[in-house]
């Protein structure tokens, strides 16, 4: 059963924040929390070590930011899907994060049906790029 649900990654470097994630992960029959991580370097650590269908990345991290972390995970797995969470709505952070290789790109703000709904439809090979966003998604 666990094999047929999409295998999520979080990190964050706030632990109130992680636990809500693990929440709204936990709460969704299709899904299933394989990892959390508190900082960039211990997100593509456990990237290799569990190998997630889809990576929720906040971007401002103490040790490595979650460009960089993505940068390093993508450099290694092609394939990773990386969305984004953060609390930063700049146009230019939106941009480069998509150029670094994410598949998403989500504010905190956001409601819990909506980041599984990305989560879903990043797992599905799409984008996912907060609605009130001027970037769209190549």
């Amino acid at each position: 059963m666990e094999h047929s649900r999409i295998r999520v990654l979080s990190v964050d470097d706030h632990p109130l924040f992680r636990e809500g994630i693990a929440m709204v992960i936990d709460y969704q029959s299709d899904m299933v929390l394989v990892s959390q991580a508190c900082g960039g370097k211990e997100a593509v650590r456990h990237y290799r070590e569990h190998l997630p269908d889809v990576t929720l990345m906040d971007l401002s991290m103490p040790d490595l930011s979650g460009i960089d972390a993505l940068l390093e995970i993508k450099a290694e797995f092609a394939d990773a899907r990386v969305i984004i969470l953060t609390t930063f709505e700049s146009e230019v952070e939106i941009r480069r994060a998509m150029e670094a290789g994410a598949s998403g790109y989500l504010l905190k703000n956001l409601p819990p049906s909506e980041l599984a709904q990305a989560i879903r439809q990043v797992h599905a090979g799409m984008k996912w790029v907060a609605p009130n966003s001027r970037i769209r998604p190549k």
